[in-house]
Order: C-alpha cells, then structure tokens, then sequence
C-alpha cells in the first residue's frame, strides 16, 4: 500500500512535499539553542569583583554621623574621605552563571577571579558574613587606636595570642589565649612596644611574661627572622583596647578590614579643630594596626573606579598594592602611596592646603 505524503502548501495553495531534512535541521536547531541557554546560565566557578558604592566617614549615613565621639570634645568636619568598597558576586555570596562571567571578562571595571583561590572549599554565606563583621569591628577598634596613638592620646591595649601558625617560633611554649604582659622587663602596653623590643633584640631570645588561664609564666622565646627582615615570634595576635572616651562607627552592610586607615582619618578630623581635607573630595582603602601601620587590601583597582565615579580628585592606597594600581588609575584621579597612617595625614593635609602631589610618594 502507498504511504500518504505530507505536504505543505504555498503561498499560492500548492501542496509541496516537506523534506524530511527540514524537520532534521529544525530540531537540531531547537536543541542546540537549548543546549547553548543551559550553558550560559549554568553555575559558575568564579568571584567576580566589581566597584561597589563609597562612604564618607566624616559625613552621614541614613542621616546619622557615620562616626559620632563622645565623650570628649569634637568638631564637625568638611570635605569627604571616602571608604571605598568592592561588590562581590560568587560562591558563598551566590551562584554566578556562565554569561555573568563572560560579562564580567569583558567589562574593564569588574575582575574574575577562581573561587578556590578567594574562598577555602565548602565555606558557607553565614561563615562568610560572621567572617566580615569580626573583620570590621576589629579594623574598627584598631582604627580608634590608631587615631588616638597619632593624637598623643593615652589608651591601653592588651595583647593576647590568637593561634599559632605551624611553623611558628612559639609552637609548642605559647598557647592560644595567652595574655602578654612584657618583653624582656618592658611591659607590652601596644603591639609597636612589641615589635620595637623584637627589633632591638636582633633575633636574641626574647624573654615573655605572660598570664595563662590565671598563672602568671615566664617563657623564652627566639624569633624567627622573615623575608623581610623583620624578626618575629609567629603568633597571631588579638587586641583588646580601654579607650578614654567612645567612639562610635555606624556602617551597615560592609564588612572586611580594608576600610581601618580611612575610618582613622576620619576619628582625627572629627578630634581636632579645623578641616583636614580643607573641603577637597578624597577616597582611599588599606588596613590599619593599632600602631597606624597601613596594609594592603583587594579589589584595588574597583576601588580605583568607584572612588572616581563616586568624585573622588585623591586616593589614598597601600604601599603594598601599588603594583596593582598601576595602569588602573581613571582619568582624574591622583593616586598617593602611603604606609601609614602619618603618610595618609600628611597627604591630606598637604593636597587640602592645595599644594600638589609632587613631594608625595605615589605608585
């Protein structure tokens, strides 16, 4: 018996065979447009870091001082001194897909980045988040001690050990939650009379007192001499500070360290009289340690383009990341280097009087 034929008509009412190769081609189309949809939006292993908003640390926030002293005196500043932040998308902060990231090559301003190399495997959003507020109430903390340190004004600061690397030069004689009283007969009242007594000693053994689980010890320790030359007990240290009066940060929603030399700047200008920035618009990042040392920060070069978008003239940036603030730096910005929070001070002070940046260290 013969088979029926299917056929299609024409615009002019003809019946036309179909071609079988026609339904051949339209499905293998269908499905490869399927296959191409899937793709793109399949989960991606990257973080992609893209500029995220500022926040000037002498002004308001949900019209609140983003920093309130009380306490003691305080003068109202001018000007802005913007912490800038990075927004970050991927991993614990959720699933990025395929054409996200291919996006994000592709755009100058974002950064990708392979998870595994920002976020240890199996790291939780919850983790994270607990991760970034203990991270930003410490560069808080650090940043008040920094300011007050610049300002001659007295605090105490007790240091206690946080853990021990495995390498560690105190690995197996100090133990996690020891209180550090002194360093060969100086009592340890900053983390800089620490470091000063390690220098001097050249690598000698140092002799600690410390206090442990209520036991007063004495124990020696010989330092371990870095790559950089700098001696040193490998322990990791934590803080805990009695300041003179309080000072309050008001920041919701930004996590990390890398905020601790601007909050700093801004504690100083808001403690003394007069305006530090004599009214120019200035951004910057870096952590900060209790002695005022700046450190270096990720995301240098979103910051870079945020500050600027955000109308930053002058950015303040680690030392330390200057090989990544190189050929970075938008049009109308002016990048100065700083190491510390006396190089940030007088930046500031030196670019607001409105004298230039040639004197200025810059990357």
């Amino acid at each position: 018996m013969t088979q029926p034929v299917q056929v299609e008509t024409t615009s002019h009412g003809t019946p036309t065979p179909r071609d079988p190769r026609f339904r051949a081609m339209a499905v293998s189309g269908g499905l490869a447009v399927v296959l191409c949809a899937a793709a793109v939006l399949l989960p991606s292993p990257y973080i992609i870091e893209a500029p995220g908003p500022t926040f000037n640390t002498i002004g308001e926030v949900d019209g609140q001082p983003l920093i309130r002293v009380e306490g003691t005196q305080s003068y109202p500043p001018e000007g802005e001194l913007d912490l800038t932040t990075v927004f970050v998308r991927g991993g614990p902060n959720g699933q990025v897909n395929v054409l996200d990231t291919l996006r994000a090559w592709v755009d100058p301003s974002e950064n990708v980045v392979p998870e595994e190399l920002v976020y240890p495997e199996g790291t939780t959003s919850s983790e994270l988040q607990e991760q970034n507020a203990v991270a930003m109430t410490s560069s808080q903390e650090s940043a008040i001690a920094a300011a007050l340190t610049h300002e001659d004004i007295p605090f105490s600061e007790e240091l206690s050990v946080a853990g021990l690397p495995g390498d560690s030069a105190s690995a197996g004689i100090l133990q996690e939650g020891d209180v550090l009283r002194s360093i060969d007969g100086t009592a340890i009242d900053t983390i800089e009379t620490l470091r000063s007594a390690l220098t001097d000693a050249e690598g000698a053994p140092a002799t600690l007192a410390v206090v442990r689980d209520g036991e007063d010890l004495e124990l020696s320790v010989t330092p371990k001499e870095s790559a950089d030359g700098e001696f040193q007990l490998g322990i990791l240290l934590t803080s805990t500070f009695d300041f003179p009066f309080d000072v309050t940060i008001q920041l919701d929603n930004v996590g990390g360290p890398s905020a601790g030399t601007m909050f700093a700047l801004g504690i100083i200008d808001t403690l003394t009289e007069g305006d530090l920035t004599g009214g120019r618009h200035f951004a910057g990042t870096g952590t900060i340690d209790s002695a005022g040392a700046v450190g270096p920060i990720g995301g240098i070069a979103q910051k870079l383009v945020g500050a600027r978008s955000g109308g930053a003239e002058f950015f303040l940036a680690p030392a330390a990341n200057c090989e990544e603030v190189v050929g970075h730096i938008p049009d109308g910005l002016t990048v100065v280097s700083v190491q510390t929070l006396d190089d940030a001070v007088e930046a500031v002070e030196t670019l607001g009087s409105g004298d230039g940046a040639e004197d200025l260290a810059s990357c």
